[in-house]
């Protein structure tokens, strides 16, 4: 009689456990805070077609990250990454040759529209729901602004190029009941942009290298 007990429990637990779990054709919707932290990774700024010793720093920023999944298959999902407007101070920095190293350029805006191609590992009897993801993403940047401080050095326009690189995730689900989950992720963005403006009548360049690490905590819906 234990022994009967005993397996109609595991029997109603992984059933129940399988009922929780993704599946095919289900979408699923997630949302919470995205911490977006650039790397510094600028090649030197160029003053007049010559290389100086600057180079362009961005700040981190936290907005509101949405996730747009369907799932193809039990185990393959195709998502989307969307955001809040992200919004970075960019700073000169390096060496003082120019003078101008430690002044406030900017602010800059960027949306990182991401597709990724989703894969989770484990079969329906897990909660809990690892995955690894790998998609292209396309950033364009917007509402560029100097600051006050440039334009008193004598800047004046900024300009990024939009940019489009690749992107890779490791995340897992928690799903608790037969709709609702818990989110966790960490991704890589490669977003490298060419940022213009003029100092006088001199033009100025830089490529920068944002690829910035994302992180998200959220919570899902999926039906």
């Amino acid at each position: 009689m234990k022994v009967t007990s005993i397996a109609m429990l595991v029997t109603f637990g992984l059933a129940s456990s399988a009922a929780f779990a993704h599946s095919a054709d289900q979408i699923i919707i997630r949302g919470g805070p995205v911490y977006v932290h650039p790397q510094d990774k600028s090649d030197h700024v160029k003053v007049g077609g010559a290389k100086s010793d600057l180079k362009a720093k961005a700040n981190n920023d936290t907005q509101l990250g949405l996730n747009f999944q369907y799932m193809v298959t039990d185990n393959f999902g195709i998502e989307l990454l969307g955001a809040t407007p992200f919004s970075h101070q960019v700073k000169l920095g390096g060496g003082n040759s120019t003078g101008l190293a430690g002044a406030k350029l900017g602010k800059i805006k960027h949306l990182p529209p991401t597709l990724s191609a989703i894969w989770y590992p484990l079969d329906g009897n897990y909660e809990l729901q690892p995955y690894v993801g790998l998609g292209v993403n396309y950033t364009f940047f917007f509402d560029e602004k100097l600051s006050g401080e440039a334009k008193k050095a004598g800047f004046h326009g900024l300009d990024l190029d939009s940019s489009w690189g690749w992107a890779a995730q490791v995340g897992a689900d928690y799903t608790f009941n037969d709709n609702w989950l818990v989110n966790a992720q960490v991704r890589y963005i490669d977003i490298e942009t060419k940022a213009t403006t003029h100092l006088g009548n001199t033009k100025v360049t830089a490529k920068y290298k944002l690829d910035p690490w994302v992180m998200m905590l959220g919570v899902g819906y999926k039906f």
